[in-house]
């Protein structure tokens, strides 16, 4: 690498800025625009204008709805400024911002504090190897609306920097647990050096002020300081360095005016007025300047004082104004320059792109090993060399070129620049959708080598894998790319290359991108990983256009939006209707605004939202009692026949424990790799899970398995306590024999639903009603592929039935007995995927299906079906379909219940609206969990559980009735099953009692949402059509 080019890289900074919603990051985007941007944004405007809302939408509601870029100067540096959204249904911009950014500023209200926002921009920089900063916002606020001593407002930011520290610590010791769990599950000195990282900065406190990683800013006013800048003013008053200053000034320091010396707190001796030096130098200036600016009564003269000490240059007319506030920030925003505090924090604190590729890489492109020898040396090597370019940042034009692209934006084609990077008019009425005026641009970072506009590339998808590139071809595409422009906000400035370390838009990918991709200039190169989301797309809605006509213009509209938008998905029901998923209300909105105004410009219908349900049966204690059960074959169980008469099926089910579920549920995409035999080669991201270091294939299956028995331990451990612990120890072991015989999750392969394989050891010739039959035996298929099962185990217990199935019927009929194995996995998916209450997957239940097949004639003599068994079908459709229908029997027989999604409800409210906001909180259903006050503010925090089929229009309703003084922040948390019985009859006499005789029983909520399913999938439901039937009666009155 040449020397100017590896200068070039250390002057770049990549940053993005996160936070909670409405702490102010696009206020502190204005004033670092403003003073940094070119002239583009007046600092009269900065934090009014909120320059990076560029969208109507975002003007309007006041939020900011995606991430945007920004570059801008600051001294020698180039920093590339990335806004993103705060609101929870726009987290998929956080994670587009976090992949191309090296360092996070994050933001925090000194009033409110942390969120849950706050955890999850965090978790998201933590993921992503970010260095992060943290900025407290609103620190005006602490003095003139809360009121508070400099005393009190210390206690406050210690509290808050101790918070956000213990948030990203958990996040540390996490991550130490899970590389010891890998390590000790691996194979003996199979220790890579990247899971060692662990070691050097586990002690390590991330945030600390004295570090300068750490600012106190009023952005809105436009000033902020870190505490390096008080140590330089004083260093000369105090007669001290500078550096030890800034370690005295935050922390239990204090200064000795007699002796002239920084002492501890014991040196302070028995004096209660000590104030810390952070009080003391710091905050008691910052008071006496906000009083004397604010109060009628104030020292006029402490500003003039200020003005004098640090030569600022006021203008006359500011400090005459009528407005104390305009005096204030003319003042402020002089003496602790806002662009200066955070632009310096940056450049300290936050890496180069050399730098911070080092430490991404291990996230960005995981190493991988591999054991085959047919793999190419060549092909490896060159993987290896570009993985090494972008760990070095290479920028010579020799290297490969390699660029992520995290997002796909649409830009209306006369936004964009007319002429070209040398001033040349450029034709851009070529638009690659060729659908719409929409032009769509990739958001795009290079890590390696040179980009330039009309160069050609590889776009490599997710799956992509260079060892395989024969049968690899669907996910590899070569593209030219037609311009790259550096993004200013709205505006796009054109420039003809781009080098390693810089975040550009790239023109011409529109058609070769759905959502993100890596860019490679070879095909030998690894994809980056997936970017992981904080929450999945939980609101569902039907769309279609309000003149049948427009169809086709909405189709090419849901195309255009699908790949615009780095979160919405577009799918087909099974009615045929075309369902727009998103992330909440407000992202639902954006969406079906953008179809309406932008990609499809027609008048649309939108259905109400239509919710996910899941089925399971009853039951939490007495479970553990039942599967002992099944264990003894006493269980009850549901018997069908075949319609040829052929086969019996019987099928038993029991309810998983309830951590389990939760495994099998968030592990589903791990597990389908594991089942498919894919592990060695890719790794996904599963879910908002817990971010694991991606291991090596016998590691992976080593963790899952570790995890499922922890599950199942620690949900004994709770049921101990319940019932006999001899039970409990014995339905314990049971479940570690059930996961020895698991054949197939359901439904998908992959659900949080188990079929067991039947016990048919000790049986000897199978038998059944004293006629001899087949047992369709199956394989533990899934228990070998986690390791709950040997190999040499599994195939000495599938020949050990064969031999006991070949003594009684004929070879022949174990033979049909063994092909008909996939028909009832068969059955079983479908079964799980469509549970009997109203069509909706099942949840957490385990199914042991025996399936007895009989010699042709065998079961009935002197009936029809078996002089013509072909009249019903081929024979395996009909095993199928009764497995389907006997697993969705015994469930009905089981006390079938339906779980729900539940949203996490975080609210912030004031003391005198804490009634109306219970009130609308008890009419959602909602389970209040904890509230508590905000010490030193008039806030109540609530959390709650709300039915996401309750919260469409919550936010509105809880404005309304709270006159807009309460907020609320919804995110996915579990399932949730309802207790109540859909199929509930009063039997006792206090039943009777309370709801009568059963005739006037009205529909409790679980039959209400069942029959609401129904009747929107077109299946029948139990109603009285004629409510109050009554005889016709006409208005005149005959005598």
């Amino acid at each position: 690498m040449e020397e100017s080019d590896f200068s070039g890289c250390q002057r770049i900074r990549n940053i993005c800025i996160l936070a909670h919603v409405d702490h102010g990051k696009t206020t502190l985007c204005d004033h670092l625009i403003a003073s940094s941007g070119g002239g583009i944004l007046h600092p009269k405007q900065a934090g009014r204008l909120r320059f990076m809302d560029y969208l109507d939408e975002e003007q309007r509601r006041a939020i900011t709805m995606k991430s945007s870029s920004i570059a801008l100067h600051y001294k020698d540096y180039s920093i590339n400024l990335i806004d993103s959204p705060g609101h929870m249904d726009f987290c998929s911009e956080v994670s587009t911002a976090a992949r191309l950014s090296d360092g996070a500023l994050i933001l925090v209200d000194a009033v409110e504090g942390v969120h849950i926002q706050t955890h999850a921009v965090l978790r998201q920089a933590w993921i992503e190897k970010l260095t992060p900063c943290l900025v407290l916002n609103k620190i005006d606020r602490l003095i003139s609306e809360l009121k508070l001593s400099p005393m009190e407002a210390y206690n406050r930011l210690q509290r808050i920097v101790h918070e956000v520290n213990g948030i990203v610590s958990g996040y540390k010791s996490e991550k130490y647990l899970s590389d010891v769990d890998s390590i000790l599950a691996g194979p003996a000195g199979d220790v890579d050096g990247e899971n060692q990282e662990f070691v050097e900065d586990d002690e390590e406190i991330t945030f600390q002020p004295q570090k300068g990683n750490v600012a106190f800013v009023c952005a809105l006013d436009g000033w902020g300081f870190c505490v390096a800048e008080f140590a330089e003013f004083y260093a000369s008053k105090l007669g001290a360095s500078s550096t030890a200053l800034q370690k005295a000034l935050w922390g239990p320091h204090y200064f000795n005016p007699k002796t002239k010396m920084i002492v501890g707190k014991k040196g302070v001796g028995g004096a209660s007025k000590a104030r810390p030096m952070f009080v003391q130098f710091v905050l008691e200036p910052l008071w006496q300047v906000y009083q004397a600016a604010l109060e009628p009564d104030g020292e006029k003269g402490m500003l003039e004082k200020v003005i004098k000490s640090f030569n600022l240059a006021v203008p006359s007319r500011e400090l005459q104004h009528k407005d104390p506030k305009v005096v204030l920030q003319a003042v402020m925003s002089r003496w602790l320059p806002l662009s200066e505090a955070i632009l310096s924090m940056v450049v300290k604190c936050m890496p180069d792109p050399i730098a911070a590729q080092s430490i991404r890489i291990s996230r960005l492109l995981p190493k991988r090993e591999f054991l085959d020898s047919d793999v190419s040396p060549d092909v490896l090597a060159e993987a290896e060399r570009a993985r090494k370019c972008i760990e070095i940042c290479d920028s010579n034009v020799e290297a490969p070129c390699i660029a992520f692209v995290s997002k796909m934006f649409a830009v209306p084609l006369k936004m964009l620049p007319q002429r070209g990077p040398n001033g040349d008019i450029i034709n851009n009425s070529m638009n690659e959708a060729g659908e719409s005026d929409e032009c769509f641009l990739a958001f795009a970072r290079i890590f390696s080598g040179v980009l330039s506009a009309g160069q050609k590339v590889f776009v490599l998808s997710a799956l992509y894998d260079p060892t395989k590139i024969e049968s690899m071809q669907k996910h590899v595409q070569g593209a030219e790319l037609h311009s790259l422009y550096l993004m200013m906000g709205q505006g796009l400035k054109p420039v003809a290359s781009a080098s390693a370390g810089n975040v550009v838009a790239i023109r011409g990918l529109g058609q070769c991108i759905l959502k993100s991709a890596t860019l490679s200039s070879t095909k030998n190169c690894w994809p980056f990983s997936s970017m992981v989301f904080q929450v999945a797309p939980t609101l569902r809605v039907a769309i279609e256009p309000s003149d049948p006509a427009d169809m086709g213009a909405l189709m090419r509209g849901l195309r255009l939006l699908n790949r615009a938008d780095p979160f919405v998905e577009v799918s087909v029901s099974a009615r045929g209707e075309q369902v727009l998923a998103a992330a909440g209300e407000v992202h639902l909105e954006r969406c079906i605004k953008d179809l309406k105004e932008r990609f499809a410009r027609i008048s649309l219908e939108v259905s109400p939202p239509l919710v996910s349900y899941k089925e399971t049966v009853e039951g939490e204690g007495s479970f553990l009692l039942d599967n002992l059960k099944v264990a003894s074959g006493s269980a009850d169980y549901v018997e069908k026949i075949t319609p040829n008469g052929r086969c019996i099926i019987r099928v038993q089910v029991m309810k998983l424990p309830n951590a389990l579920t939760k495994v099998l549920d968030e592990n589903a995409d791990l597990l389908g790799d594991i089942l498919e035999g894919r592990s060695a080669h890719r790794k996904r991201n599963f879910g908002m899970q817990k971010e694991t270091c991606v291991l090596e294939d016998g590691s992976s299956v080593e963790a899952l398995k570790k995890r499922i028995i922890d599950a199942i331990d620690s949900e004994m451990e709770c049921a101990g306590e319940e019932i006999d612990k001899d039970k409990a120890e014995r339905c314990k072991n049971l479940w570690f024999r059930f996961l020895q015989r698991i054949w197939a999750l359901g439904p998908r392969q992959v659900g949080p639903n188990i079929l067991l394989v039947p016990d048919v050891r000790g049986r000897g010739t199978d038998c059944f009603q004293g006629k001899d039959c087949a047992l369709v035996s199956g394989s533990s298929h899934v228990s070998r592929r986690l390791g709950f099962l040997d190999a040499s185990d599994s195939e000495d217990g599938d020949n050990h039935m064969g031999s006991e199935s070949s003594l009684g019927p004929s070879q022949s009929l174990f033979s049909e007995a063994h092909s008909l194995e996939s028909s009832v996995v068969s059955g079983f998916q479908l079964a799980t995927a469509s549970g009997p209450l109203c069509d909706e997957p099942m949840w957490g239940l385990a199914f042991l299906v025996e399936a007895h097949i009989f010699p042709t004639g065998s079961l009935s003599d002197d009936s029809e079906p078996a002089q013509q068994p072909d009249q019903y079908g081929i024979f395996a459709g009909q095993v199928m379909n009764t497995v389907k229908e006997a697993c969705r029997t015994a469930v009905l027989q089981k006390k079938p219940r339906l779980v729900e999604a539940m949203y996490f409800c975080e609210l912030n409210t004031t003391t005198e609206y804490l009634g109306p906001m219970y009130a609308v909180l008890a009419r959602r259903r909602a389970k209040v969990l904890k509230e508590e006050m905000q010490e030193g503010s008039p806030l109540f925090t609530v959390h709650a559980y709300v039915p996401v089929a309750e919260s469409f229009g919550f936010a509105d309703e809880l404005r309304r009735w709270t006159s807009g003084a309460a907020s609320a922040l919804l995110v996915f948390s579990h399932w949730e099953a309802l207790l109540e019985d859909p199929f509930f009859i009063p039997k006792t006499e206090e039943e009777i009692e309370e709801f009568g005789d059963g005739s006037s029983v009205l529909p409790n909520t679980a039959r209400k949402l069942i029959d609401a399913v129904r009747r929107r999938k077109g299946l029948p439901v139990e109603e009285k059509v004629v409510q109050h039937a009554t005889k016709q009666r006409t208005l005149a009155r005959k005598v």
